[in-house]
């Protein structure tokens, strides 16, 4: 049997697997929704506007986070293919855009596999474990 996987709304039972101290993600106004496999929650989603000097809403960021337990089992694929297709069907969105640790490989082949290209990387301008990091970003564009 195939596990069903879906975006969705945060409910009240997903916020136990949250480390946030501050929910904020229940509302209408939010840009984060869950990951799940089977109903349950693997992680979580989100967007928000990087306008660039286009038009409102032109421009997304993207994010994903995956709980410990899910990873590695190549579900970050499947999110961020959910991710594109929710945000390319239902926004006016030209231009995704994906950031992630210049060590973290993985995330990088997934990004690739998903059509996202390189385009750069910002050196040491994200401190994580007692020291500077590397960022790359990767953006994939609608298609015309």
């Amino acid at each position: 049997m195939t596990a069903e996987l879906a975006l969705r709304p945060f409910r009240e039972d997903d916020l136990d697997a949250l480390d946030w101290a501050e929910d904020g993600f229940i509302s209408d106004a939010a840009t984060a929704v869950a990951f799940t496999v089977d109903d349950v929650m693997a992680g979580m989603a989100s967007w928000e506007a990087a306008d660039r000097g286009g038009p409102p809403g032109g421009c997304y960021e993207t994010g994903l986070t995956l709980l410990p337990e899910y990873r590695g089992r190549g579900l970050g694929t499947a999110a961020h293919r959910l991710i594109v297709a929710h945000l390319f069907a239902n926004t006016r969105v030209h231009r995704l855009e994906a950031f992630t640790d210049g060590e973290n490989v993985a995330e990088q082949k997934t990004l690739e596999r998903l059509g996202f290209r390189r385009e750069g990387v910002m050196r040491e301008v994200t401190w994580r474990n007692g020291s500077w990091r590397d960022e790359v970003i990767y953006a994939l564009f609608r298609e015309s």
